[in-house]
This record gives C-alpha cells, sequence and structure tokens, in this order.
C-alpha cells in the first residue's frame, strides 16, 4: 500500500467549487481518499497553488506528427523555450529529446508533465493509421491518452446516411471505434476530404459531396444521432467546414445552432466545436479581414448544448497538420511553404504545412488576439478549453506563456503595443480588460474535460479521482497575475511536484519518474443482427475499393499494453 499526504496545499478545484483554500489532500494506492495512515509519506506544498493534473483535451502527439518531423529536420535544434524544447542528452531518468513543435515520443511526456499536465488526447486518428498511433502513445511516457477516430468524409459513413440506413451508421461507427481503439468521433471539414480526392472542397453546410449525394449537414447529424444511440461518452467533435477563411464566423454559428436540436443521452455537451479561432473570421477576403469573434461569443452565451476549445495562435515558427486537406494546399500556396498532402484509402485526407505567425503580419496579430477574445468575451469558462490545437496554433510548451494572455492585461497590453495599426482596427481585445482568475484557468484546464469526456476520475480532486496532482511555485494572495505575470508564467513552466496515480513524477521541474500511462478507448455494443448486416456490407466495400484488406484496420490488444475499455450499451 502506497500512501502520500500532501500538507498545507492551496487547492484550486472548481469542479468542488474549491477556489484556492488551504487545506491536505490523502492520497493511497493511485486515488484520492479521504484520509491516510500516520506512516504516509508527507509532502508539504506550503501553501502553494494545487490544482488537478491538467488535461490537454486537443493536441496532435501521435500520427501525422510523423510527417512534420519529416518536414522539419530543423525543428530538433530548436529551443525557443528553454527547459521545454529543443535537443536534452538523456539522463538515468529520462531519454534522449529533441524538437519544438515535433518533438520526439519521450519529450511529448516528459514537457506536459513538466507542465502539470498528466492527461492528452490526441484529436485525429485516422482508422488506417491507428496501430501506429497506438505504437507512438506507447512510448509517450507519464501521460494518459486517448485519441478521436476520424469518420466526416467516410464512404461508408456518407453511403449509410445517403440510403437513411442509422442502425446500420452506428453499427459501423462502433465497428470504427473498435478498430482503431478509439474514444470518440471527430469530424473534419465533413465532406470535404472526398471532395479533396477530386481536386474539390465543400463551399458550406449545403454544398453537395462529389458523388455522395448527401451534404456536410447531412454528415455532422447523422454522425451526431449515431453517437447519441451509441451513448458515446464524449459528443462528436467538429472542426468546421470553411476553416481559416474570412467569413466563416457564419458557418461555425450555423454548425452550432444545427446541433440544438440534438439531445445528448449522456450527461455531457452534445457538440464539442475544436480550434474555434480558426473559424471565427468576419471579412469577404484577407484584405478586409476582422475578427468575428464578438458574434461567435454572443451566441456561445445564449448557447447550452456545446464547448469549444480556442486554438490560440502563439507567434513564432508553427506546424499547421489537418485532416482538412484543401486549407493546408491553400495555405500552402498562399505563404509559399512546404506542403505535404494524403488522401486515406475511403476514409479521408490530411496534409501538413509548416509556417510562423509574426506579430508583424495584420493578419497573425489578428488571429493572435481572436482566441483571446474568445476567451474573454465567452462569460461562463465552463464552455471553454484552452488549447493551441498544438502544433497548429503553436506548440503546447508555450501554455504558460499563453495564460498569461488571458491573465493579465497588461501582459497583452505589451504585446499589442508592437502591432500595426491596421491589426489594432479589425480586432476588440484592446477594448477588454478582463483578467481571467487562477479558479478560471483551472476550469479551462482541466476541470471542464472531466464532464466533457465523461471523465469523472479526471481533472479533479475529489475523494475517488485518480491522484494526478500539479503543485505550482505560486503563493495565491501574495501575487497579482496582472503585474506579476512574468512570475506566473515562470511558476507554470516547471512544476514544484507533479503526481501521477500517486506517484511523484516531476520534482522542481526535473522528471523524477517515467511510469506508462494508459490509453482509453471506447467499445461500443451494438445488436448482434445490425453488426452483422453492416459487416456484409463493409467486407464487400474492402474487396471492390480497398488497397489494404479489413484485417489491417484491427488494432490488436497488443498494441495497448495498459489499456482502459470504456464500454457503452446502444439504444436500437
Amino acid at each position: 500500500m502506497s500512501e502520500i499526504l500532501i500538507k498545507n496545499a492551496n487547492v484550486c478545484d472548481p469542479a468542488q467549487g474549491i477556489n484556492c483554500e488551504t487545506m491536505d489532500l490523502c492520497i493511497r494506492d493511485g486515488k484520492i481518499v479521504e484520509s491516510v495512515s500516520e506512516s504516509a509519506e508527507v509532502i508539504d506544498a506550503a501553501g502553494k497553488l494545487t490544482m488537478a493534473g491538467g488535461f490537454d483535451g486537443h493536441t496532435h502527439s501521435a500520427g501525422k506528427i510523423n510527417v512534420g518531423r519529416f518536414m522539419n529536420p530543423n525543428d530538433a535544434r530548436r529551443n525557443l523555450v528553454p527547459g521545454l524544447s529543443g535537443p536534452e542528452a538523456r539522463t538515468d531518468k529520462t531519454r534522449a529529446q529533441v524538437g519544438y513543435n515535433t518533438p520526439n515520443t519521450y519529450a511529448i511526456g516528459y514537457r506536459y508533465a513538466k507542465l502539470g499536465y498528466t492527461t492528452i488526447c490526441e484529436a485525429a486518428i485516422p482508422m488506417l493509421a491507428a496501430r501506429h498511433t497506438h505504437e507512438e502513445f506507447k512510448e509517450i511516457p507519464i501521460l494518459d491518452k486517448m485519441g478521436l477516430s476520424l469518420f466526416g468524409s467516410n464512404w461508408q459513413v456518407m453511403e449509410y446516411i445517403r440510403d437513411k440506413e442509422p442502425e446500420k451508421l452506428a453499427a459501423y461507427v462502433a465497428w470504427g471505434l473498435k478498430a482503431s481503439r478509439g474514444y470518440g468521433v471527430k469530424i473534419v471539414n465533413a465532406g470535404g476530404g472526398e471532395a479533396w480526392g477530386w481536386g474539390k472542397n465543400v463551399s458550406g453546410l449545403y454544398d453537395p459531396v462529389p458523388n455522395f449525394d448527401v451534404t456536410p449537414a447531412e454528415i455532422l447529424m447523422g454522425l451526431a444521432e449515431a453517437n447519441e444511440k451509441l451513448q458515446l461518452p464524449h459528443s462528436v467533435h467538429v472542426h468546421c467546414n470553411n476553416l481559416g477563411k474570412p467569413g466563416n464566423y457564419e458557418t461555425t454559428i450555423e454548425t452550432m445552432k444545427m446541433f440544438e436540436k440534438v439531445k445528448p443521452v449522456v450527461d455531457r455537451q452534445a457538440l464539442h466545436v475544436t480550434h474555434v479561432q480558426f473559424n471565427a473570421y468576419a471579412g469577404t477576403s484577407w484584405r478586409d479581414f476582422e475578427t468575428g469573434a464578438p458574434m461567435v461569443a454572443d451566441y456561445l452565451n445564449g448557447a447550452n448544448h456545446l464547448t469549444f476549445d480556442l486554438g490560440q495562435v502563439i507567434f513564432g515558427p508553427a506546424v499547421t497538420m489537418t485532416a482538412d486537406g484543401p486549407v493546408e494546399y491553400a495555405n500552402s500556396r498562399m505563404l509559399h511553404e512546404k506542403w505535404s498532402n494524403q488522401d486515406i484509402e475511403l476514409e479521408d485526407a490530411s496534409g501538413v504545412v509548416p509556417l510562423s505567425y509574426s506579430p508583424k503580419s495584420f493578419i497573425n496579430a489578428v488571429q493572435w488576439a481572436i482566441g483571446i477574445e474568445l476567451a474573454l468575451l465567452v462569460e461562463d469558462p465552463w464552455k471553454i478549453m484552452f488549447t493551441t490545437d498544438s502544433p497548429n496554433g503553436g506548440s503546447f510548451v508555450n501554455y504558460p506563456e499563453a495564460f498569461t494572455y488571458l491573465m493579465s492585461a497588461k501582459k497583452r497590453e505589451q504585446v499589442i503595443s508592437g502591432f500595426g495599426k491596421m491589426a489594432l482596427d479589425r480586432m476588440v481585445l484592446p477594448g477588454l480588460d478582463r483578467e481571467l482568475s487562477f479558479y478560471e484557468l483551472a476550469i479551462m484546464t482541466r476541470s471542464m474535460q472531466s464532464k466533457m469526456y465523461s471523465r469523472p476520475e479526471k481533472g479533479n480532486l475529489k475523494v475517488g479521482s485518480d491522484a494526478d496532482v500539479a503543485i505550482y511555485d505560486i503563493i495565491t494572495g501574495d501575487i497579482d497575475p496582472s503585474v506579476e505575470h512574468e512570475k506566473v508564467k515562470q511558476a507554470f513552466s516547471g512544476a514544484t511536484y507533479t503526481l501521477k496515480d500517486g506517484k511523484v513524477v516531476v520534482k522542481d521541474g526535473k522528471i523524477e519518474a517515467t511510469p506508462m500511462g494508459r490509453t482509453y478507448w471506447v467499445n461500443a455494443k451494438v445488436p448482434a443482427d445490425i453488426d452483422s448486416a453492416m459487416n456484409k456490407d463493409t467486407d464487400i466495400k474492402f474487396k471492390k475499393y480497398y488497397t489494404v484488406s479489413k484485417s489491417n484496420y484491427m488494432v490488436e490488444d497488443s498494441y495497448l499494453p495498459n489499456p482502459v475499455e470504456i464500454s457503452t450499451e446502444g439504444v436500437f
């Protein structure tokens, strides 16, 4: 039996309504408990800020990040955030680390843990590439992982929707999750991946997908219905159509409105919209591009059926990678950057383009502002998950820097002072003086993810929860984040302690242990007759159209050395 007593912790746990209160935390065998014996190991938090382990619910850490590594050999030597990026030699406790935007697997685990994070979600798994994704999961130390499987441009999905066979569609989604050991349904530019196979795209929610006689709106609603029929723990996770295009805020709001009629059968949101910064653009072209954040935030403030994440931009080098193949082609042509493109069987597309965000570019400056505007204009932090869509908006190692943007108007003024008049005229950020508290930050980085992903043991410090704990060198009563933002950044950059399942993995910003984390996946049960009929359909498709056999899709147990299977019973 392993016991730890964390004494004098200044606990910030919004899931319990605890706002920076000094108390003790008791841990036994990797769980938070009510009490421990007198022989328990003691950690004196000395009044420092203590939160649950961070939970990055939308990041790119396995899979197509490999393409980013191939395309950016120079990234291996970047050291833009000392101690959190760049090359580091192996030690007696760590493997060698390289990379900034596209770090190696070991660096991903170590660096998240140093930030006080203990759980991540890889936001896009093509089913055919799932085996390799899980191979990388195995090599990412410390962190618990989960992944979202792509369904938004899948031939079988679109045919079932077109032919109005919702039960077979649900069965296919269940098969796809099991085959890829995925946790939820990801939809990227619904129908656009298939259109890109013909060098085209879909321009809006009601633009038919070539050769399938279905629209993005029908794909979104069909998969949402299947998601609820299977009682999946997470809602559909949607990358909206028209990402990265001026004027796309209208498509984003229209998409959100569609989901008002979806009634979740699980206590969670009906829709999660991801990296909304990239989908909150107003204007008709890049010449008159401006923020659409006020309009999106206005809708979000009156809606209670969805959550979203920011996709905050960080100035400096980044690597965009997405299943939205058409947008990556557009990025490469507009920015004259390297471009990788992939068409994945009958499933989806993808692309990778390295780029750099500069405060001297009025477009990049406005993009930077939009993410912050969304965080400040949306009143309820329980609707917001903080992300950079790493590495699309910038590497996750920059989270501490980004936290200061949200918590300090003075820090924002410093950055904004370097912008040109054109950029300032296209944003509303200079007029916003709201500053987020530690409590609100804890919601966005930990607490809301617990409900969003239906993981009650994550993102909080309740009795019975996983003993994932982060202690930061911040005495909340002695610091003003608005003025002392550099101290806040420094503290969040290297946790005093990070505990994973009750084991100290980081101490004073240094790695102490590298246990293997879990991999969560969902096994959704469907009636045998429906499952059999669906499998007959897919057997025909594989023989007729695919270049690989169906057996290539099933991720075997050996790929998940520490799995957590989440079973659900469908409602048919």
